[in-house]
C-alpha cells in the first residue's frame, strides 16, 4: 500500500481534551465574537489552525530543561545557556532575548529610521512587522517575486525578493532613504513560501553595493533551510544547521519569534552580527520596553526551553514530518478543486479566497467570509491573510487591496494528526460546495492599528 504521509518522529505522552459544538452553538459564538475568530474562546474551537505561533507541543527534553530555569533578574544562568546556543547557531556576536518576535521588532527597527521619508523593503512584510515599521515613522514596501501572486502555477521559491524591482526601488527612492531590507524566511504572507539561497545572496550583493543593512526575520528559518535542501540544486548533502548558518551569513541583524522554529510557547530573539552601536541601542531600549537585557521579557524556564528547541528544530526527521503535514492537507484540497497557494509552504495551507468567493469584493473581505463559514461548518478556526489584515493606507486612510486574499490554515507543531487534517479538509470542502451563498463583512468597530486582531464585524 502506497504511503501518502510522512511518519511521525514522536509518540504521544500527554493529551489535551477538546470538545465539539454544534452549528447553532457556533453561529451564536461567532456572532458574540463580532464575527472575528480572534474573539473566540479556544475551548469553543475543535481544531485550532489560527496560528502556529507558540501553539505547538514541546518535547520531553524541553520540559525537563525548564526545571533548570534560573529566574534571577540579572545574569541568569539560563540566559547564558541560551546565548551560547544562539551564538553557536548564528555566528553572531550579540544576543538579547525578547518576549516574542514583535518585541524584537519594536526594540530594533527604530534604530534604522533616523530621518523622515524612509522605508523598509521586504519580500513581504508580515502584519506586526509592517505595524512596527510604520510606528517607527517609515513606510513598508513589499517586493515579492511575481510568482508569489500566481497561486495556480508551481514555483519552488515563491518567497523570493523580486531583485529587479528591488534595484528599481533603490534607484527611485535613493539608498539613503532605505532603512533596511527585511528578508522574511519563510515568506509568511505570500503563503509560507521559501526563499532560495541564490536569491538571498543576490539581495545581499545589491544591499552591500548601496550600504543598506539586511534584517533577517528568521521565525521559520529552519523550515526555509529544509526547502533549500529539497528544492535548490547543490544543497542536498548540506545539513540543516549548515543551511541555517549559510542563510544568516548574509544578514546584519537576526530577529526571531521563537514561538515558531524555537519550538516554544513564548519567546523571541535579537541577534546582531557585529554592530556594537546597534547592540547598545537594543540593550538600552529593551529595558523600558521588554525587561532587563539578560531576560528581555522571558522567564529563565522559557530561555531553557528555547535553547533546547533551537537544537531540536534542526532535526531533519522533524522537519520532513512538519512540512509534509502541510503538503498532505494541501493535496486533499487541490484534489477537491479548491484553489490554494501551490505548492504548499512550510507551516500552513493558504486557500485562495479571491478565487474561492470571487463575488465578494476585497473591501468586504472574502477570506474573512470563508474563515467564518469554515468555523460554523466544522468548528475549525483558520485566519484571514488578506485585505482585512493589510489595513488602510496610513496617509489616505483608504482600505488597501491585498494582492492575495488568503485563508491561512496554520498547522501547530507536533500537535494534530493526519486524520484531524482530513477533518479540516472535509470542512473546507463543505463550505466550497455552498460558496455562492457566502456574504461579505463590514465593520462595527475598527481599531486604528492591527485591526484584524480586535475588530468587530457584521455580515453586510
Amino acid at each position: 500500500m502506497k504511503q501518502d504521509y510522512a511518519h511521525e518522529p514522536y509518540r504521544i505522552k500527554m493529551v489535551e481534551p477538546i470538545r465539539t459544538t454544534d452549528k447553532n452553538q457556533r453561529r451564536k459564538l461567532l456572532r458574540d465574537a463580532g464575527y472575528n475568530v480572534f474573539g473566540l474562546r479556544s475551548e469553543d474551537v475543535y481544531i485550532d489552525l489560527l496560528t502556529d505561533s507558540g501553539t505547538g507541543a514541546m518535547s520531553q527534553e524541553q520540559w525537563a530543561a525548564m526545571m533548570r530555569g534560573d529566574e534571577a533578574y540579572a545574569g541568569s544562568r539560563s540566559y547564558y545557556r541560551l546565548v551560547d546556543v544562539v551564538k553557536d547557531l548564528t555566528n553572531y556576536a550579540y544576543v538579547i532575548p525578547t518576549h516574542q518576535g514583535r518585541g524584537a521588532e519594536q526594540v530594533a527597527l527604530p534604530y534604522f529610521v533616523d530621518h523622515s521619508g524612509m522605508c523598509f523593503i521586504s519580500n513581504t512584510h508580515f502584519d506586526t512587522t509592517r505595524a512596527h515599521v510604520e510606528i517607527a515613522g517609515a513606510e513598508a514596501l513589499d517586493c515579492a517575486t511575481g510568482a508569489a501572486y500566481d497561486t495556480e502555477t508551481y514555483h519552488p521559491f515563491k518567497g523570493n525578493v523580486n531583485t529587479d524591482r528591488l534595484q528599481q526601488l533603490i534607484q527611485e527612492r535613493g539608498a539613503e532613504q532605505i532603512a533596511g531590507i527585511i528578508l522574511t524566511l519563510t515568506n509568511n504572507s505570500a503563503g509560507g513560501q521559501p526563499v532560495s539561497l541564490e536569491n538571498i545572496r543576490s539581495v545581499h550583493d545589491i544591499a552591500r553595493s548601496h550600504g543598506i543593512p539586511i534584517i533577517v526575520d528568521g521565525a521559520r528559518i529552519a523550515e526555509n533551510a529544509y526547502f533549500i535542501k529539497q528544492r535548490e540544486k547543490g544543497y542536498a548533502s548540506w545539513s540543516i544547521r549548515e543551511l541555517v548558518q549559510e542563510q544568516l551569513r548574509y544578514g546584519d541583524l537576526f530577529l526571531m519569534s521563537a514561538k515558531k522554529d524555537g519550538l516554544v510557547n513564548i519567546g523571541g530573539l535579537i541577534a546582531i552580527r557585529e554592530d556594537e552601536a546597534l547592540f547598545r541601542h537594543c540593550r538600552t531600549s529593551i529595558v523600558p520596553l521588554e525587561g532587563f537585557p539578560t531576560y528581555g521579557g522571558m522567564s529563565g524556564r522559557d530561555m531553557e526551553a528555547t535553547a533546547v528547541g533551537l537544537q531540536e528544530v534542526l532535526d531533519e526527521a522533524y522537519l520532513a514530518h512538519r512540512i509534509d503535514q502541510a503538503r498532505f492537507l494541501g493535496d486533499l484540497l487541490r484534489e477537491a478543486g479548491i484553489p490554494i497557494q501551490w505548492p504548499t509552504g512550510g507551516h500552513a495551507v493558504f486557500v485562495d479566497c479571491a478565487r474561492f468567493a470571487p463575488h465578494i469584493p476585497y473591501y468586504r473581505f472574502p477570506a474573512q467570509s470563508v474563515t467564518n463559514a469554515l468555523y460554523i461548518e466544522s468548528g475549525v478556526r483558520g485566519v484571514e491573510i488578506g485585505s482585512l489584515l493589510l489595513g488602510r493606507d496610513p496617509r489616505t486612510q483608504k482600505n488597501l487591496q491585498s494582492p492575495l486574499e488568503l485563508m491561512r490554515l496554520t498547522i501547530p507543531r507536533r500537535t494534530y494528526s493526519y486524520h484531524q487534517l482530513r477533518l479540516v479538509a472535509e470542512g473546507v470542502k463543505a463550505v466550497y460546495r455552498q460558496r455562492e451563498k457566502l456574504k461579505g463583512y463590514v465593520f462595527e468597530y475598527e481599531p486604528p492599528v492591527l485591526r484584524h486582531f480586535t475588530a468587530r464585524l457584521k455580515p453586510e
